[in-house]
């Protein structure tokens, strides 16, 4: 029966989110159990994407990510997929009426990770927008479930917050993406002379950005509420880590919350979810 195959689906969906990030399936956890399902949806179509371009070194990228997209609109549109991601996100497009626009854009930033780019802000700004900024609108557009005037009431501050994770992402990596990926994302910065400075003006940005979406948090759906601040939490934190870390070391080294310290979070934002601090 096909629903033993969408159970598995689903599943795999899970299964790729909790393999990939601790602090996502996490703060998954903390959705209301009817939304879960989708949300690993999501995360585990984009994850599969970003493998494609960040990780399959010896294969034809180009050649991998053209096929991902042909499936994905095969499956979009004949309302099934044998692959269990896929299945799973179909669902989900379909189920939530996402709109496929925001699907176009984020594999048009993954296209942009194939091969090096020079980022100017206009680059910047659309790569953010298609990797991360439209991921946080397919959220919301689950956490609403279908309130077209709550999305685009929260719809600012989704893309916030999606863009301060992107960017939080850019400085922990930065190591990888430069000189394993041969990438640099932010515009205008040379990672030779990569200083203090410079870090500082990114993270005074980024600061920007987080202090924006955590207005829009206090406003979600009780259903959604609570999961999005842990995330935000999580994030908040490991930014707060790497601001104090000095920007050469930050060239050399990846800085990570350790998972104790991600319950510690977690327990610590339920008192005060609990306490309506949020």
């Amino acid at each position: 029966m096909k629903n033993l195959f969408d159970q598995l689906s689903r599943q795999v969906s899970k299964a790729v989110t909790q393999k990939y990030s601790t602090s996502f399936s996490l703060g998954i956890l903390a959705l209301s159990p009817s939304i879960r399902p989708a949300i690993y949806a999501i995360y585990g179509y984009v994850r599969l994407a970003d493998e494609i371009v960040d990780s399959f070194h010896e294969y034809n990228k180009k050649a991998l990510l053209e096929r991902f997209k042909e499936q994905t609109w095969q499956a979009l549109e004949e309302g099934i997929s044998l692959n269990p991601v896929l299945q799973s996100f179909q669902e989900t497009v379909n189920s939530y009426k996402i709109d496929r626009t925001l699907i176009v854009q984020f594999l048009n930033s993954m296209e942009m990770d194939l091969s090096p780019v020079d980022y100017d802000t206009a680059l910047y700004k659309e790569y953010i927008l298609g990797s991360a900024e439209v991921v946080g609108l397919m959220c919301l557009q689950v956490f609403v479930e279908g309130d077209q005037a709550a999305f685009n009431s929260l719809k600012p501050y989704a893309m916030k917050l999606g863009s301060a994770f992107q960017k939080v992402n850019f400085l922990r990596d930065l190591n990888d993406d430069y000189r394993v990926l041969g990438r640099t994302y932010f515009p205008g910065i040379s990672m030779d002379v990569f200083d203090n400075q410079l870090k500082s003006t990114i993270e005074e940005d980024i600061e920007s950005e987080f202090r924006e979406a955590l207005a829009g948090i206090k406003k979600l759906p009780g259903c959604s509420r609570f999961g999005v601040y842990l995330a935000y939490r999580y994030y908040y934190s490991l930014f707060k880590k790497i601001r104090r870390v000095p920007a050469q070391k930050i060239m050399n080294e990846r800085v990570r919350v350790p998972n104790l310290h991600k319950l510690s979070l977690m327990m610590s934002s339920y008192v005060q979810y609990r306490m309506a601090i949020i």
